[in-house]
């Protein structure tokens, strides 16, 4: 399995037992690097916009994928696509970068509210 994420706690907490691509950007970057791996085969194993905070409200974004390249999966093609559109979407009718722009404390919140959820998602 490979985590993409650009949360450092994801990162600190899952180095070790799993492959992490820690990306140095927003939201959505993390979801058109997981499209980029997509389209060489890599599987989602995770949704990409899993739990309720809307995705431009929160700057963190983890997402697990396949390790192993196998076909490429037009399900999954879609669901990425569908999850850029979606942030897209959110971005035009709030502020583009709500998240980023978030509060320190706020941030830690949602850290830990990333890790928590591709936490219990890659433990089961």
């Amino acid at each position: 399995m490979i985590i993409i994420t650009n949360n450092d706690k994801v990162y600190e907490k899952f180095s070790e037992r799993y492959k992490v691509v820690l990306i140095d950007g927003t939201y959505k970057d993390v979801l058109i690097k997981v499209r980029d791996m997509i389209h060489l085969g890599h599987k989602l194993l995770t949704h990409p916009l899993m739990g309720s905070v809307k995705p431009n409200e929160t700057p963190y974004r983890s997402i697990a994928i396949a390790d192993q390249i196998d076909r490429v999966d037009t399900g999954d093609i879609i669901i990425i696509e569908e999850s850029i559109m979606t942030f897209d979407k959110f971005a035009k009718v709030d502020r583009p970068n709500r998240g980023q722009d978030a509060t320190t404390t706020m941030k830690v919140d949602y850290a830990e509210i990333d890790l928590s959820l591709i936490g219990n998602a890659i433990d089961r």
